[in-house]
């Protein structure tokens, strides 16, 4: 292939397609991640106009689930609907932290923590794989918020970024292997991610034995030559003549290796075949099945926060409710911008809720009218408020987390007004609940659900589906009270990441702050017992086994969660980390012994100072239960860990030597050389404790000076060769 073919073959020819250059023909991508949105083709039609598709639960939803087979399921449907129209990659799924709960985007994203949303994508990039349609990983990397998205700079320290923001990346890449993964338009610690070598080559590649293809996000690609030495392969949208000339021009003179230019080039080839291979013409599929699937998984989502007096589920037949609220008829079902789905159908809760109850049902918008909801509230055996946020979206992030006004205010006089008030909420992030949430007596997490969400959410207020969602984000107090809070959303073209490693609800148990509701928390109509924890090693990691029974009168499901924590650590860690979950179904009054891996990979912590993972010897404390903060059973085990020597030099301080038993001999026994040539008082000085403590933090070449020439050059370099 011609170097001018090899350039045109690593830009899109519009922009939804590849180019098609010499024998190597054109395929299609297009936005997901919870439906397919292929736009429609001819004129008239928005940028955002689309054919009509099934919207499953957003992934704000879908991560409530905590089901890995579920979103497994989900990914499989969609690639039915692809592979129906003619699509061979879907441009998902986006696992960015949510570093903030104020992100614009966060009903895109999975969860506030790594293992959470490295395990559910993994399993929705097999399932999308598996039926034959490519996904793309987005958006690598630290792409947690919208404000100057394309320009801003998030700087963040290496342990944080390998930890947190890296680390579900690494995960679905060297499990699921995703046929490409979406590089994003922020730039990292100063490098945009599309020009980043560290970030696209050394690490995706040379660490993680990526093989597949980088596309940049629409837009991302500042510089296409700078692009391409730092491994990016793909640039949409096209056509893009000029940087075509610009790639081939800079392979001529030299500028740019003619290398790295047909590395790109065949890795799209590569993208090409693989999808021609799976590509079915004239495929179709069940639209009724993917619309029963997306109702199980907005059910399956759903958050139970609250139900004082068992007020849920409603009993069929009660004789009178009051629905109140717009988004009861009119469903908040998704986010804005490029993910957003022309559903096959829409269910609406009102609807829902009517053929369920049985009896008399009323209905009043109630923001703009709250008098008449209030009449209908006072008048009936229950009243269900449908409150939520307006407008998640692509490209803006939030400025608070309080509801409407006119949603509040609703609220708080439906609740005066009749004491059996459920409220249900709608949005695509975190709402403040504090502290209108403490005068009704029910409160249900309904997220955005997709366009099944309506009969979802009534199949869980009368109990026909007995919930089972748990928080994927902490629910705060105040914003405030947010460990990103001081820190977001950035100045200057800069955003600082200072929390560091306590993101989310790791933040919020260091600090022992009171929260609203923990990460992981969710009720249900049943109850869950704990019994006969044993954790045990297993290939360097642990085997985790706990019998979980249903004590209630109730068919049910609980998420048993899994978190670790290591007192006497040598770097800062926050109280408790998830490391394991499992959602396990169980009829009233069964019991089952629940077994939990947790990856020796997923005990490490990243070792700035050795470059490496690290996982620490040390006794660590397991413990089990139903969230962050409901810890039902704890055990100890004892984990050997790894080699972590570091090498001593004569930077090392006089702690760091005595706490080495290699260093601290040789020390002890050039102290006594140093003691017999003069240099007594150094040597003496440092087995005082008074003394010690106020050396103990100096580089031991500086204590070297104090000694004079008894402890000179040829010493020192004896001593660093015997302790190394």
């Amino acid at each position: 292939m011609e170097i001018e073919e090899q350039a045109a073959l690593t830009s899109g020819a519009d922009f939804w397609h590849t180019e098609a250059v010499a024998d190597v023909p054109a395929i299609m991508v297009t936005d997901g991640p919870h439906g397919v949105r292929k736009q429609l083709e001819g004129e008239g039609h928005g940028l955002l106009d689309s054919e009509p598709a099934t919207c499953f639960p957003p992934a704000v939803a879908l991560g409530s689930t905590w089901d890995p087979q579920l979103a497994k399921r989900v990914g499989a449907a969609l690639a039915e609907e692809c592979l129906a129209m003619d699509v061979a990659v879907l441009l998902g799924p986006g696992i960015n932290l949510k570093r903030t709960p104020l992100g614009g985007r966060n009903f895109e994203y999975l969860s506030e923590d790594p293992i959470l949303s490295g395990v559910l994508a993994t399993e929705w990039v097999a399932g999308l794989q598996g039926g034959g349609v490519g996904a793309s990983l987005k958006h690598f990397a630290i792409n947690s918020q919208e404000t100057d998205r394309m320009r801003v700079s998030a700087d963040v320290d290496e342990r944080t970024l390998r930890e947190l923001y890296l680390r579900a990346f690494q995960r679905v890449v060297q499990v699921a292997r995703p046929w490409t993964v979406m590089c994003s338009y922020n730039r990292i610690n100063g490098t945009y991610a599309s020009q980043h070598h560290w970030l696209l080559t050394e690490v995706l590649r040379d660490e993680w034995g990526y093989e597949g293809l980088v596309v940049s996000d629409w837009g991302a690609v500042v510089d296409r030559v700078e692009a391409v030495r730092a491994g990016l392969d793909l640039t949409m949208p096209g056509p893009d003549a000029a940087g075509d000339k610009a790639l081939a021009a800079a392979v001529r003179d030299g500028a740019l290796p003619a290398a790295a230019l047909s590395t790109a080039a065949g890795r799209v080839e590569s993208l090409v075949h693989k999808a021609l291979d799976a590509a079915r013409p004239g495929a179709t599929y069940d639209a009724d099945a993917h619309h029963a699937l997306a109702r199980e998984v907005a059910s399956r989502a759903v958050v139970l926060l609250k139900n004082e007096g068992d007020l849920l589920p409603l009993a069929a037949g009660t004789p009178s409710i009051a629905v109140l609220g717009e988004q009861a008829r009119t469903p908040r079902y998704q986010g804005g911008g490029s993910s957003l789905i022309n559903p096959t159908r829409l269910d609406s809760a009102l609807d829902a809720i009517t053929a369920l109850a049985g009896g008399r049902v009323d209905f009043a918008p109630g923001y703009d009218d709250v008098e008449a909801a209030v009449a209908l509230a006072r008048a009936a055996s229950v009243a269900i408020v449908f409150a939520g946020s307006e407008g998640e979206t692509e490209g803006s992030d939030r400025t608070s987390l309080d509801l409407p006004a006119a949603h509040l205010a609703l609220i708080e006089r439906v609740a005066a007004a009749n004491p059996r008030t459920v409220v249900v909420l709608s949005n695509g992030a975190v709402v403040r609940t504090a502290p209108w949430d403490a005068a009704v007596p029910a409160l249900v997490e309904g997220w955005l659900l997709g366009q099944a969400g309506g009969a979802a959410l009534a199949d869980v207020l009368f109990g026909v589906v007995n919930p089972s969602g748990r928080l994927a984000e902490t629910i705060p107090l105040r914003l405030a009270d947010h460990p990103s809070h001081l820190d977001f959303p950035g100045e200057q073209g800069h955003v600082r990441y200072g929390e560091g490693v306590h993101v989310g609800y790791r933040g919020f148990d260091a600090r022992e702050q009171d929260v609203a509701y923990p990460f992981g928390f969710g009720l249900s109509y049943t109850t869950f017992a704990y019994s006969g924890l044993a954790v045990s090693t297993l290939d360097g990691g642990l085997e985790v086994r706990v019998t979980v029974a249903n004590t209630g009168a109730r068919d049910g499901r609980e998420v048993v969660q899994v978190y670790t924590s290591l007192g006497a650590s040598r770097v800062r860690r926050a109280p408790r980390e998830l490391k394991a979950f499992a959602s396990v179904p169980l009829a009233a009054g069964a019991s089952t012994e629940v077994v939990l891996r947790v990856e020796a990979g997923d005990l490490a912590y990243w070792d700035v100072e050795l470059g490496r993972w690290v996982v620490e010897a040390g006794e660590y404390t397991v413990a089990v239960g139903s969230s962050s903060r409901d810890l039902r059973a704890t055990a100890t085990v004892t984990v050997a860990g790894d080699d972590e020597r570091r090498e001593l030099t004569a930077e090392s301080t006089l702690a760091e030597w005595f706490a080495d038993p290699r260093g601290a001999a040789a020390l002890t026994e050039t102290f006594a050389a140093v003691a017999a040539a003069g240099g007594g008082a150094m040597a003496a000085s440092a087995a005082d404790p008074e003394m010690f403590a106020l050396m103990a933090n100096m580089p031991l070449d500086r204590i070297a000076a104090f000694a004079g020439d008894a402890f000179g050059p040829e010493a020192m370099a004896a001593l660093l060769k015997a302790a190394n």
